[in-house]
Formats: C-alpha cells, structure tokens, sequence
C-alpha cells in the first residue's frame, strides 16, 4: 500500500512539474515593438543585438533600412535607442540600460562595442501617425511627434539661452509657427549635444509612411516638400549628428527628398550586409517551435511563413511565425492561418489585379502555380511612380515582401531579377484579392446573355460567354476542377429567379451545379463540370459529364421535391475554353 502511494505520489510530482514547465513559457511578444517593455516583462525574444556590432563596424552616417512591413524594423530601432542612450536622471546624472541587454550576444562582443552602451544623447522618432486623410491632419501629428521628443528631452530647457528656450517651448507646446518645425530635429540636436557634450544619434521610423499616404489621399509634392526640408537640415548638414538610422518599407529615390545626402547607405532586400537582423532565420524558428515543444511544426511553418530572400540569407516573416506559434502551442491541431495578411488592406496587389492586362494576368497565374517570372530591378522610384507601369508594380510587390528573389542576373546594364511567390500566406494573398476583385467585377457586369442561353439551350452562347469570362479573369488552381467550380458558381450567383446550390447530394451522388426556381413548377437545371487534358477531348469529356448526370440519377430527389422540368448540362474544360452539352 505505501508503495502504491509513493508511486501515486510521485506521479503527481510529476504531473505538476510538467503543468509548472508549461505555465512558465515566456510569453510571445505579439505587438511588442518596445524593447525596454519586451525584456522587462521577460517575454522570449529572439538575439538580434549584434545588429548593434554590424552598424559599429560599417558605420556608415545615415543607413537607411528598407524591409516589408512587420519584420521587426520598430523592435530593432527601439534597441538601438535603448542601447545607445544616455539616460538622464532627476539629479541631473546619466544612467544607461545596460540590465536590459544582460545575457545578450552585443554583451559578449567586447569592450570595443559595448563601452557605446549609454553614451550618446538619442532623438527618436515615428512618422506613421501621419497617415491621415489631408496634409493639415497629417502635419499636425508629425508636430505632435516632434513635440513629444522635444518633451522627452525637457531637462535640457533649465540650462538653455532664453531664445532658445522660447523656441524648445513653443515647439513643445506645439505652438511654434509651421516653418519652424521644418528644422526641429537639427534644433534639438545641437540642444543635446551642447547638454550632453556628445553628438547625437537620430532615429527615424517608418519614414516613408507619409509619402505613402500623402500620394494616395493626393497632398503628395506637399508632404515631399516638408519631409526633405526634415531630411536636410537634420540629415545632410547637420554638424551635431554622430549618426543615424532610418526605417521604412520602401527606398525612395535620392532626387525625392534625399537630395544632396552624399553621406546616405540604403540596406534594402537585395544587400547582403545586415541580411539576417530583420525576419527569422531558419535556426531561430526552429529553436522558438523547440521551445514551446511543437517542433513537428517545422515543415508547416516553413511552407507558410518562411521563403523571403534579404540579400542571400532566407528569412521567416517574424510577425507571422510568432502568432503561429502562439496559436500552436496553445493548441497542438491549430491550423496555419495568413496572420501577415490580417495587418493590410493589401491594396498593392488589388492594384496590379486591377490593371491587369492578358499579359500581366498570364503573369500572374504563372506566379500563383508555382512559376516565375523575370523582372528588371528599379530600387529607386517614388510613390507617384508605382503606378505609371506594371515593371514598377511588379518591383513595389518585391520590396515590400510580396514576391521573393530566386535568382538574378546583369546583362551589363540592368539587374534582371527571377521572381516567385514565397509562401503559402502570400499565395493565399494573392488567391483572396483575386476572389474579391472577381466577385465584384460580376457585380458590374451584364451575364443577360449567359442566363437567357442556360434556359434555352443554347450552349453555342454559354460556349462563348463561358470562355470569354474565362479569359478575363485570373486563375489560381492551375486549372483543377475547384477552380471551375468556384469560377461558374461566381457567374450564376447573381441569376434572378433562381437559386444555386453547389455540390448538392442527390441520388448516387453529389451534383457539381444546381440553379433551381424556388417554385417547384418551374425549371431545375442540373451542371456536372469535368477537366481534360487537351483540347481534342473537350467533346467526349463533356459528353461523359452529361451521362454521369443521369447513370447517378442526380434528379432524382428534385422530382420528389415536385420539380419535373429539367435541363442538363454537362461542361467540359480545357484551361480557358470550354464544350457544353445539353439535354
């Protein structure tokens, strides 16, 4: 008996100690931009701090860092800020962060590195709070932006002249005049520097976020015009800055507000240099799924999330593998879902879809069955370029992590780059977009000929309106029999009169297609579709499809349900044509 105890008791031991391992897991930072936030609340982080020891080593004077949305660039620059930082004290001394970087990589780099950690006055700042419906609301959150650094920084007001202490108030308090703001940041810089004795570090987030918006809500050359005047005088001749560090999604040309930056670096997808330090790599996925014990995620997660090409190391799109695994650890049978796709109207790809000519559409198809396509390369256009032509489209859907790099080539004049999708999420982007542009293009559309041709047999008619609606849309089943079926059922949805029901059981089966009269004297039509492999059996294929309908007497409940008017289709495939049959 007390053996049996001591077993019984051991294994509770046992279980509890399982339950506390569990309970104990970090938690995932899903949202957590704030690095200080992150590590004080302990939660798993993935060591991306020698990101710090790659920018001490090139230094370059201003690196600007493009990468798509949600790969971590707000995270990274919220490090540099915390890392860089001196930071002030009530008793007017300075302390640094360095608790929040114990037990990381930049800590082991050695003293050439980390006697940086808290020596250097640090301006930060995000421009996405200026996307806004006109340029009045969007100047006047990027003066409040401004404003709050000036805030963070009011120490320095005590020791400062009493011209320019007016000025930092006014801008402070938000009430200096507009012009005033167009040279802020060089102000505070040498405010800083003259508190500090030390040059300052300027970090800007998101910086084309403006640009973006103001071209699409139509005050584009206004806002271009603020933001380069922002840029000079705080970038390019500014004697107090040590360096600085620019994010955003898109690299926008020298000529639009960068203007005689000869000090700028851009990073953007296609260097090498700082590859790794935005997105996950293949070892840092596996070691978070190993962590939270579903390491049999691996494959999953690699065909959803990962196929992003940043110089030539892969990476994993971070955002959504974290929201994966949360949702997998939780639950060991969750399924993967598109969270990348969550965070975005996706409008881009709408575009494209849009403007899609044959070409493009072929293109596009190609792309959604696992092809390629090949590309020139134009890494510096500007917003009001995108859309004058599809190679510009097609270079925004790259940048902004849309398509992936497989290869490239020079031809001793332009980079020529092989293009495919990365992962499923992007394919299911594409896949979604696709749907509801199709399904509000039908909308629009007069079928009037295509109905009037399925209640009168007239299958030269639904020949014609079929493959001509074919044509004009975008597959993305390679052509398998869903797509078929998804695409017809997109066309007959909207006929008055009648109801459609898909993949009804009836008799010895299921029927592909039913459009029924809601009173049962009328007609019920009945559709059963087939695929071939070569034009030639169009005919016999569609025959054969006819045939099906009655051997598996796909009418038989209509005519208990009182239906006994009937017309039978069966429709063949063939790509973007089809052979109708009727009877």
């Amino acid at each position: 008996m007390a053996y049996l105890f001591a077993e019984k008791y051991v294994g509770i031991r046992v279980k509890i100690e399982e339950l506390k391992g569990e309970r104990m897991k970090k938690p995932l930072p899903i949202g957590i931009d704030d690095f200080k936030k992150l590590r004080d609340n302990d939660f798993y982080y993935t060591d991306k701090t020698l990101f710090i020891k790659e920018l001490l080593d090139k230094r370059s004077e201003v690196s600007l860092f493009t990468r798509p949305r949600r790969f971590g660039k707000t995270l990274e620059l919220s490090m540099l800020k915390y890392f860089f930082e001196s930071v002030h004290v009530p008793d007017g001394c300075s302390d640094d962060n360095s608790s929040l970087f114990k037990g990381l990589k930049i800590m082991d780099a050695g003293e050439r590195y980390t006697r940086h950690l808290g020596q250097y006055p640090v301006i930060c700042i995000s421009l996405k709070s200026a996307r806004q419906p006109d340029f009045e609301k969007a100047f006047i959150m990027l003066k409040r932006q401004i404003a709050d650094e000036f805030r963070r920084h009011k120490y320095v007001t005590d020791n400062l002249e009493e011209s320019d202490k007016l000025r930092y108030n006014l801008i402070m308090n938000e009430t200096d005049e507009d012009a005033q703001y167009l040279d802020a940041l060089a102000f505070l810089s040498r405010i800083l520097n003259e508190y500090h004795k030390r040059k300052v570090i300027i970090l800007m987030d998101e910086y084309d976020v403006p640009l973006e918006n103001a071209y699409f809500k139509g005050f584009y050359d206004k806002m271009t015009d603020f933001i380069r005047s922002l840029f000079e005088s705080a970038l390019k001749t500014n004697p107090n800055l040590e360096f600085a560090v620019i994010t955003g999604c898109l690299r926008i040309s020298k000529e639009s507000i960068f203007t005689g930056l000869n000090n700028l670096e851009i990073i953007s997808i296609m260097n090498t240099n700082y590859a790794e330090y935005f997105g996950f790599t293949q070892e840092e996925v596996e070691s978070m799924l190993s962590y939270y014990g579903i390491e049999e995620k691996k494959e999953e997660a690699k065909k959803w999330y990962d196929g992003y090409l940043f110089g030539n190391t892969e990476v994993y799109n971070p955002w959504s593998v974290i929201n994966y695994v949360k949702a997998a650890s939780a639950d060991h049978g969750a399924f993967p879902k598109p969270y990348w796709a969550n965070t975005s109207s996706n409008s881009i790809v709408r575009e494209l879809v849009e403007r899609a000519d044959s070409s493009v559409k072929q293109e596009m198809e190609e792309l959604i069955a696992g092809g390629t396509i090949e590309k020139p390369v134009h890494e510096d256009i500007t917003y009001d370029e995108v859309y004058k032509t599809e190679d510009n489209l097609w270079n925004f859907l790259f940048f902004t992590g849309y398509l992936k790099k497989q290869s490239e080539r020079f031809d001793g004049e332009t980079i020529y780059l092989t293009l495919a999708l990365p992962n499923t999420e992007v394919k299911l982007i594409y896949r979604n977009t696709i749907l509801d542009w199709f399904n509000q293009n039908i909308k629009k559309k007069d079928f009037s000929a295509l109905y009037r041709g399925i209640l009168q047999r007239e299958t030269d008619v639904l020949e014609r309106e079929i493959s001509k609606n074919l044509m004009e849309t975008i597959s993305f089943f390679d052509y398998k029999e869903d797509y078929y079926h998804g695409f017809l059922a997109g066309l007959l949805k909207m006929m008055d009169g009648y109801i459609l029901k898909s993949n009804r059981e009836s008799g010895l089966g299921r029927s592909d297609l039913l459009l029924l009269s809601p009173a049962y004297e009328g007609v019920a039509v009945i559709m059963e579709l087939k695929i071939t492999d070569s034009f030639a059996q169009l005919n016999d294929s569609a025959c054969q499809a006819l045939c099906q309908i009655k051997e598996k007497k796909y009418d038989a409940e209509l005519k208990l349900e009182g239906y006994h008017t009937f017309i039978y289709y069966g429709i063949s495939f063939f790509k973007k044509l089809c052979r109708v049959i009727a009877e």
